[in-house]
């Protein structure tokens, strides 16, 4: 189980699967990465806006 910091966060580092490089840097709560385990795709959580964000709903990628 990971440890979560003070703020219930953990940095989560995403990867290109074929090139292993180096694609963001999120954090995720523990609510958002239950949510990424059981979706397969990929959720946060915002520290600016306070909320969960699902990657790429507004952008696209």
């Amino acid at each position: 189980m990971p440890k979560f910091d003070e703020k219930g966060l953990i940095p989560a580092i995403i990867q290109d699967a074929n090139t292993g490089e180096v694609l963001m840097l999120g954090y995720m709560s523990q609510e958002s990465l239950e949510r990424t385990k059981s979706t397969g795709q990929a959720w946060f959580w915002s520290r600016s806006r306070q909320e969960l964000w699902h990657k790429g709903a507004t952008s696209g990628n």
